[in-house]
C-alpha cells in the first residue's frame, strides 16, 4: 500500500494546512472502496452524488452535512434470524463515507431508489459574489455606486 507523506510541504508553504489536509483525508478515503460511489455533475452548479447501499433501509441510513463536510453513513440493525447461506455476496456491513464539498454548495435532496442513494447538491453562490455591471460615467454624470445616496 502506499502513502503519501505531506511533511515537506507543511515545512515550505505557511496558510495552506486545510488543503494538506484535505489530500491527506482524501488518501485515506480512497484505501476503503466500499460502497462504490458515483459523483456526477447535472448542470453548471449541480452534483449527484450516487451511492451503492444495497440491502439498507432508509432507516438504517444517516445523511450530515457540518461545516462543508456532508457524511453519511450505514448502519445494518442486527440480524437475529438464523440464515443458512450457501454464499453470501453481499457485503451489509456497516459504512462512513465523507464528502468534502466546496464553499456554498448545499444538499438539496436525497433518494433511496434501486440501492442506490442519490444526494444532489447545488452550489449557491450569494448575490454579494455574483457578477454585477458597472456602469461607466461620462465626464458630467457621476455614476451611482450602490450604498450612497444620489446628489
Amino acid at each position: 500500500m502506499r502513502t503519501i507523506d505531506f511533511s515537506p510541504l507543511y515545512r515550505s508553504v505557511v496558510g495552506f494546512d486545510r488543503l494538506a489536509g484535505l489530500l491527506e483525508s482524501a488518501a485515506a478515503d480512497a484505501a476503503t472502496g466500499y460502497p462504490p460511489y458515483n459523483i456526477e455533475r447535472t448542470a453548471e452548479n449541480e452534483y449527484r452524488v450516487e451511492i451503492a447501499v444495497a440491502g439498507f433501509r432508509p432507516e438504517e441510513l444517516n445523511i450530515e452535512v457540518k461545516e462543508n463536510l456532508l457524511t453519511v453513513q450505514g448502519r445494518k440493525a442486527a440480524n437475529d434470524d438464523q440464515r443458512r447461506y450457501l454464499h453470501r455476496g453481499l457485503a451489509e456491513r456497516n459504512f462512513e463515507r465523507r464528502f468534502q464539498l466546496a464553499d456554498y454548495v448545499v444538499v438539496t435532496d436525497a433518494r433511496l431508489a434501486d440501492g442506490l442513494l442519490s444526494i444532489s447538491l447545488k452550489r449557491e453562490l450569494p448575490e454579494s459574489l455574483k457578477p454585477r455591471r458597472i456602469e461607466i460615467a461620462t465626464g458630467e454624470s457621476k455614476p451611482l455606486i450602490e450604498g450612497e445616496a444620489a446628489a
